[in-house]
């Protein structure tokens, strides 16, 4: 009797024409109404900004800015077709790239592609782990930083076993702007100082040439700032449960459903525009702090001393006082994307199995089950893999060059669905879809130059 009086759940996923919902036309509703991209940036302003970036800064000096400012302006352009993609369709990211054509077993070898990329990106997870533990015991040094990484993943748990999108936005919010004006302030500050900053060193970044001995580190940090390969597959997941398919309907040829579909796009483009103005802000500030700073005083992060090197740009800045609001940033930005990574891909992993047959697509109750399970897992895993190596820095750059290895093929993926699969009433314009050629063969082009070097190495 009880089971039948329990609320059902709202399934984020069905096509409910109840939720159909005009679009906001002016900028003030449209601003209001977004919130995936925030989610996205909680995601991205963590490991790849607050280690990787300043990592490759610290060892390179200003010479590699230019990768980090492409990285940022470049891969939006085609996450911004796959949330067209997803909003006109209603599908998920993995249920899109399904469509694919090449072998296949249950799924195809893109969502396999994906799995095993995911697998590598749990080292990043694991290096925040140790990243958030060892700052949690410079505060309190009777807590071993074992036992943090435990307390953690508990945290983890907790909030995420219970959680729907609300919550997370909510979080992810709070955890950008807490770090991301203090990480910027410091950038300004840094400006003042000559002793580790001149406009000229900046100008020098901006010429398109890789560091010496930076090539690997370099690819690394394009496939782990700004929209890496994994926030492309979590992109359309947070447009689904925000609501932006819901709410422009089921795909009818009437031309209101043209004229939702449309404006929810435009919600979706503002979405990424400001999220994407965030997180260049962010990485560039890093960047100059690692280059400025780290470089300056010939700093690297590294194992247990990663956070005491990386304070040095807040102390160094803003002064000693610093320290003590450093310690707090890195624990939000770390534990944000420890936080928004392991609530998309429980997700993601949930959506998987459910392509795989395990599942039936409207029975969303079974959704969450496989999503809190995929929790579980994606929670306990980064620590263990901490525990075994021991090397943050190096962990993140696993990761890093796991999703840069994967872009092209996305980039090759939107392209596909794009021409072959998208509804023709939210076809693209001219310049929209040239810009997505541009964007794909600039990130093609570097991921076959960085192998082309490589064979040159081993050969």
């Amino acid at each position: 009797m009880a089971s039948a009086t329990r609320p059902q759940l709202k399934d984020p996923y069905g096509l409910d024409p109840a939720d159909i919902e005009v679009p906001p036309r002016t900028l003030g509703a449209i601003l209001r109404r977004i919130g995936p991209g925030m989610i996205l940036c909680a995601s991205i302003v963590g490991s790849g900004e607050l280690i990787a970036t300043t990592a490759l800064g610290a060892q390179v000096g200003y010479t590699a800015l230019w990768v980090i400012l492409l990285s940022c302006f470049v891969k939006p352009i085609v996450q911004a077709e796959m949330g067209r993609y997803t909003i006109a369709t209603g599908e998920t990211g993995l249920a899109a790239f399904d469509h694919v054509p090449g072998p296949r077993w249950r799924v195809n070898w893109i969502v396999w592609a994906w799995a095993f990329m995911v697998s590598f990106t749990l080292f990043q997870v694991g290096a925040m782990y140790a990243g958030v533990s060892q700052v949690m015991h410079t505060l309190l040094p009777v807590v071993p930083i074992n036992a943090w990484v435990v307390l953690l993943v508990a945290l983890t748990l907790a909030l995420l076993l219970g959680g729907g999108y609300e919550r997370i936005e909510r979080l992810a919010t709070i955890k950008v702007g807490l770090f991301t004006m203090l990480t910027v302030l410091c950038a300004i500050l840094l400006t003042r100082m000559p002793q580790y900053f001149s406009w000229r060193q900046v100008l020098e970044g901006l010429k398109l040439r890789l560091p010496p001995g930076g090539l690997t580190r370099a690819v690394g940090v394009f496939g782990i700032t700004g929209v890496g390969a994994t926030e492309f597959f979590m992109y359309p997941y947070w447009c689904v449960e925000k609501g932006y398919a819901r709410f422009t309907g089921q795909r009818d040829g009437t031309p209101s459903w043209r004229d939702r579909a449309l404006g929810w796009i435009r919600v979706m483009q503002v979405d990424i525009f400001a999220s994407m103005l965030i997180y260049t802000l962010a990485t560039v500030a890093f960047y100059l702090l690692g280059a400025g700073i780290l470089h300056g005083m010939g700093l690297q992060p590294a194992a247990d001393a990663m956070i005491s090197v990386l304070s040095n740009m807040y102390t160094q800045t803003l002064g000693g006082w610093a320290l003590w609001v450093f310690y707090v940033g890195a624990i939000a930005t770390l534990y944000g994307t420890v936080f928004a990574a392991t609530a998309a891909h429980s997700r993601l992993y949930a959506d998987m199995f459910r392509l795989m047959g395990f599942f039936p697509a409207g029975d969303y109750a079974a959704r969450v089950r496989w999503r809190r399970r995929f929790v579980w897992l994606l929670a306990t895993v980064p620590a263990l893999l901490y525990w075994i190596f021991r090397e943050p820095v190096g962990m993140v750059f696993v990761g890093g060059l796991a999703q840069f290895l994967m872009i092209p093929v996305i980039a090759g993926a939107a392209l596909y669905l794009r021409h072959r699969r998208l509804p023709r009433e939210v076809t693209p314009s001219l310049i929209t879809t040239i810009a997505v050629w541009c964007a794909s063969l600039i990130i093609g082009a570097l991921m076959g130059y960085y192998v082309i070097q490589q064979l040159a190495r081993w050969i």
